[in-house]
């Protein structure tokens, strides 16, 4: 996941690097259409499976405060992760522009309205830009748990070795 959002946020931060219209700059905003998406659908099944299978516990435990700060950190994500993916398919939608999704073309989810697709995009590009700091702050979080607390944060997403 974090590299499709690394690479998603960089597909459209890179497109201002060619000049309105041409394939090149369209190229890199298609890519950013197609990676969100795949956010998306991987955040979903995410979501899935964090309800269907048990978290490896953190040792040593977090405090009350870190436990919900921890919670409501990983609501913020999800919702990011979610919403800004469907803000971006019915902001193309209401564009009345396709949505590309790796050789196929997703259905619009609102009839045209230029004027609120525009209203949308600014929404969009206003909570990408807060998603920096979101971003920037959990990977601190996960970074300060590892070095300076010394917890498993870090090493209990990785996959678990049986046996």
């Amino acid at each position: 996941m974090a590299f499709l959002i690394a690479a998603t946020f960089a597909f459209i931060e890179c497109r201002v690097f060619f000049e309105k219209g041409t394939d090149m700059r369209n190229l890199f905003k298609m890519w950013h259409f197609m990676l969100g998406l795949t956010i998306l659908f991987m955040a979903i099944i995410r979501l899935y499976l964090r309800f269907k299978q048990v978290s490896p516990k953190i040792s040593p435990p977090l405090s009350a405060i870190q436990s919900l700060a921890a919670k409501g950190a990983h609501v913020v994500l999800y919702i990011f992760m979610i919403a800004m993916p469907i803000a971006g398919w019915v902001m193309l939608s209401m564009f009345g522009k396709p949505i590309p999704f790796f050789g196929f073309e997703l259905p619009a989810l609102m009839n045209v309205n230029k004027e609120l697709g525009k209203s949308i995009k600014e929404i969009h590009e206003l909570i990408g830009g807060l998603g920096y700091y979101l971003i920037g702050f959990h990977a601190v979080a996960a970074l300060f748990h590892h070095y300076i607390q010394k917890d498993n944060t870090l090493t209990r997403m990785l996959p678990q070795k049986k046996g």
